[in-house]
């Protein structure tokens, strides 16, 4: 996939409107999510998709997409000055993500289970995402209560709560994952 699929900047999100390269970035990888089609299938959907700027990023950076504003070209540089203005810990947000697809995994927004990420084996709607991912850095500081309420949502949903230490001055992520028993 080449860098002609264009992608309109709409405040804080990226829209690919055409059909086709909507299907073809979703089925590259999952990349952005149909509007209007809560569980698609890659190829079997007739609806844009929508990126959020982390994934936009990414695929920007990769060369996969450009991006527009308003009808013109937005550069790289220009799309990261607004990620970095609307996206919390955007770098450290950003490190994770590209660890993961580097990794293999299927990465898509975790708001939705209170994560910063949910981590797929194979894709949405192919499998559950086994992980829940949250970015935290090095002088982060988690209480007790903040694992023990990590742990409780993350078993509620059966997936693995995953803390994802994002270390910008060392260009590292670190991985530490917590397994709940009973007994």
């Amino acid at each position: 996939m080449s860098s002609h699929v264009h992608a309109e900047l709409i405040e804080n999100r990226l829209v690919i409107w055409d059909i086709d390269d909507s299907r073809k970035l979703f089925s590259s990888g999952f990349f952005g999510k149909p509007i209007g089609i809560p569980k698609p299938r890659p190829d079997e959907f007739d609806a844009p998709i929508i990126l959020d700027l982390i994934e936009g990023y990414y695929l920007a950076s990769n060369s996969k997409i450009q991006v527009f504003q308003e009808g013109k070209k937005t550069s790289i540089d220009r799309l990261l000055t607004l990620c970095k203005d609307q996206v919390f810990q955007f770098k450290e947000k950003l490190m994770v993500y590209t660890k993961l697809r580097q990794a293999g995994f299927v990465v898509t927004p975790g708001v939705k289970f209170g994560a910063d990420f949910a981590a797929y084996e194979r894709g949405p709607g192919l499998d559950h995402a086994p992980y829940l991912v949250r970015v935290a850095l090095p002088s982060n500081k988690m209480t007790a209560t903040d694992i023990v309420l990590a742990g409780r949502l993350a078993t509620t949903v059966r997936k693995q709560f995953i803390i994802a230490v994002a270390d910008v001055s060392k260009d590292d992520v670190s991985f530490v994952g917590f397994d709940w028993w009973r007994a």
